[in-house]
């Protein structure tokens, strides 16, 4: 209570203080003010010079916004030395101030409500917070007051913060003392266009482009300190890994001439075209193919069992490889001027990559730049028994069941997302009798409990056993039968298999390649920036390897940056936008989203409004029997603005198009409503959701005026 007490004191004073002098002090009455204080400085310098002191300290500590004009005001009044001086000194104290107050009255509040969230800024904070405050500083991307009372927040030291801010501040209060001096020295009309006070302005102008600059000077010498850059460079680029991201970064350096080399120890391609999304899409259309024939009687037609050859699927899954692997051949990307190498690649500095060829050559290259694109693998946990009794997963699979005349009896699949759930369905449909086990309390945790509840339901119906809050704790082999035991509430058992594919997730190739060496930060991923540089500038990471995502997709998006900032971040740099990424699971009914989903927006408080057609109404769906699902979108508040979309339903992944470019170009729900879609197409549901949101937010009381002008129309 009481510093609720304090803080409302401190609120009413500013408000009234603004209002009492803030409104006056403009660019028009400052060179008033000015000339007014002159004779009160000159009768008593000392008394009038420590008033100011104490009144840029009070603005500065109340958070003013006023220290803008006092500024010049002092270059005008005391001079360039003297104003500078006083300047620096009282700014860093009122600063420290504000500082020490939003510590007072508001960290323990803040932290009481974010509570873990705030981990990962601690460690932040304690790792580079001087530095990054002296960026603010320097480069007042965030105003100084809004700066002062959000370090209040940090654990950074209070000592630690008067020193970095009087430091990082002195460079901009110079440049706007010295405006200030030459705005005391005008004492005609003619002054106006002095060539001192041009050139004042100018550098008020352009004061942050030359301080981020000088800072980026400064941060790439810091790091590179004590390393030796070539005097000249075999290639402009290099890029390592040739899956998704880093053919996107070969190909945009190829076509912006650049001289660039792609390392690649495994097939070209990747990780999606030879063993994950092309190889399970394949799959996945032989297993809808099949389901469609033992689900014949509903369209009239005589239901039968497929006749499932498992070879020939296996087969045709590495027809469609082959066929699709000419856009990722070395052929292709040699005939665009891309230098491809076949080999491991080791970073030896941040200029040279040492490269073990095929054959057992190695050769060492020198680079301007690096892209990292090494992908991610698929992550095995370690269970008690599990090597032993031999595991496939969505890496191997492929290669080990191919030849197989039928799929694997009894089949157990560890793991309850995307790739887990769809090699689950897609193996029941094609003859094995597949238990999937997942230690979360249910299936595609990431998505929304319907959407879950709702995918279960399908596996379920096409005779999947789902088993969530099961935790694999061992396998074994008793009298030539392989096992898994699982632990639930209420105990363990186990479950006998013919075959088990892990498919528990995926993790970064991060080893291997020299990053330890450089000291370059990893966690989970490899630690980049906004515009996905390492800790070395040269040294950029797309895809997989550098997260949050692990799409195909997401890869090729960060690859563009990725690149642009590789090849001409000197002159402009591009970050990385993450705003409207969409991502499906080819599950049937497929399941696609965008955006937020409802548990995302309440798990992080942001208000919204939930709108939801259900696809059984649409007549589309109706008529091919895909009548299952639904269109949810999240709104803000009495507004159109899309928040996110899930889409559950056939071809799911194709509709939801339509809300990626409307959330991209901001475009809401109204822009949706009033397009013109196909009759009669599954993509009338989306126009059908806009109907939705727009009936739930008809204003009642326009329609009872409208209804009394048609009464009075009809006499």
């Amino acid at each position: 209570m009481r510093k609720l007490v304090i803080a409302l004191v401190l609120v009413v004073a500013v408000v009234l203080l603004w209002v009492a002098v803030g409104g006056r002090v403009n660019s028009d009455n400052l060179a008033g003010f000015v000339a007014s204080a002159k004779a009160w400085r000159d009768g008593a310098p000392l008394v009038f010079a420590a008033l100011f002191f104490l009144g840029y300290v009070a603005v500065a500590a109340l958070s003013l916004p006023l220290a803008v004009w006092m500024t010049l005001a002092a270059g005008a009044l005391f001079g360039f030395w003297g104003g500078l001086i006083l300047v620096s000194f009282a700014s860093t104290i009122g600063a420290t101030l504000a500082f020490l107050a939003a510590r007072y009255l508001l960290r323990d509040w803040v932290r009481a409500k974010l509570g873990a969230r705030l981990k990962a800024m601690d460690a932040g904070m304690g790792r580079d917070g001087p530095f990054y405050l002296f960026t603010l500083r320097l480069i007042p991307i965030v105003p100084f007051f809004a700066v002062n009372l959000l370090m209040g927040l940090t654990p950074i030291r209070a000592v630690t913060f008067y020193i970095v801010s009087q430091i990082g501040m002195l460079a901009g209060t110079a440049v706007y003392v010295n405006a200030g001096t030459q705005l005391g020295a005008i004492r005609s009309a003619g002054d106006l266009l002095s060539l001192p006070l041009l050139l004042s302005f100018a550098l008020l102008g352009i004061f942050p482009w030359v301080a981020r600059h000088a800072l980026r000077v400064f941060a790439r010498k810091r790091v590179y300190s004590g390393r030796k850059r070539p005097r000249s460079f075999d290639r402009n680029l290099i890029v390592i890994g040739a899956g998704s991201a880093g053919l996107v970064s070969a190909y945009i350096a190829a076509a912006t001439k650049a001289k660039v080399t792609i390392i690649e120890a495994g097939q070209m391609g990747g990780d999606c075209l030879n063993y994950g999304c092309v190889p399970s899409k394949a799959l996945i259309a032989s297993a809808k193919a099949a389901q469609a024939i033992r689900g014949a009687g509903r369209y009239g037609l005589r239901a039968t069992a497929p006749q499932v050859d498992f070879a020939a699927v296996m087969e045709r899954v590495h027809d469609v490889i082959a066929r699709i692997e000419p856009h990722d051949s070395v052929a292709r990307y040699t005939g665009l001027g891309v230098e491809v190498i076949k080999g491991y690649a080791r970073l030896i500095d941040p200029w040279t990559v040492e490269i073990a060829v095929e054959g057992g050559e190695t050769r060492r290259l020198t680079t301007r730049a690096i892209v990292l694109a090494t992908g991610a693998a698929p992550f095995v946990p370690e269970i008690p028994g599990l090597a032993e009794v031999g595991f496939l997963t969505s890496d191997t699979l492929w290669d080990k069941l191919r030849g197989r005349k039928d799929a694997p009896g009894r089949l157990v699949i560890l793991g309850g997302g995307p790739i887990g759930t769809e090699l689950s369905q897609a193996f029941q449909r094609l003859g094995s009798q597949v238990t999937q086990i997942e230690m979360a309390p249910r299936i595609m945790g990431r998505e929304d409990p319907e959407v879950s509840a709702l995918t279960q339901a399908a596996l379920e119906a096409d005779g999947v056993t789902v088993l969530t809050g099961h935790r694999a704790v061992a396998c074994g082999l008793t009298n030539g039968e392989k096992w898994i035991e699982v632990e639930t509430a209420d105990g363990r058992r186990r479950i006998g298999f013919d075959e088990i594919i892990v498919a528990v997730g995926r993790a970064p190739r991060l080893s291997g390649y020299g990053l330890e060496v450089l000291g370059i930060p990893t966690g989970r991923v490899i630690e980049t920036n906004e515009y996905l540089e390492t800790l070395f500038p040269n040294i950029l990471a797309a895809g997989d390897v550098a997260g949050p995502y692990q799409f195909t997709h997401t890869a090729a998006h960060q690859a563009w940056f990725a690149t642009v900032n590789a090849l001409f971040g000197d002159l402009k740099r591009f970050s990385a936008d993450y705003r409207v990424i969409p991502w499906a699971t080819f599950t049937d009914p497929e399941v696609a989203r965008v955006g937020l989903s409802v548990t995302e927006a309440e798990e992080q408080g942001i208000a919204h409004e939930v709108t939801t057609y259900g696809i059984d109404d649409l007549d589309r769906a109706i008529a091919d029997g895909t009548d299952r699902g639904f269109v949810k979108v999240l709104t803000e508040p009495g507004r159109d603005r899309i928040l996110g979309v899930t889409i559950v339903g056939t071809h799911a992944a194709d509709l939801i198009a339509e809300f990626v470019l409307a959330m991209k170009h901001r475009l809401g729900m109204n822009k949706i409503l009033g397009t013109i879609h196909i009759y009669p197409t599954l993509a009338e549901a989306n126009k059908f959701a806009a109907g939705e949101w727009r009936r739930a937010h008809v204003n009642p009381r326009l329609l009872r005026i409208v209804e009394r002008f048609h009464d009075w129309r009809r006499g």
